[in-house]
């Protein structure tokens, strides 16, 4: 089923993002929750939805 983007809340996103890790996805799990920070109105759970689902290009740690 299609879905309009515009009918997702922040909790659809959410969901997203936690299947997105569980199938060691961590870009899109990423996208998905930078998308549910930026529809949150407020900016502590913003930025705890953000920590929770760190971009993987700027924590990833490269190895010899």
């Amino acid at each position: 089923m299609t879905r309009d983007p515009a009918d997702l809340t922040v909790a659809d996103y959410l969901d997203g993002a936690r299947e997105m890790t569980a199938a060691d996805r961590p870009y899109l799990a990423h996208l998905l929750a930078e998308e549910a920070a930026r529809r949150t109105a407020d900016p502590a759970t913003a930025a705890g939805i953000r920590a929770s689902f760190p971009d993987p290009a700027i924590t990833r740690t490269e190895s010899d």
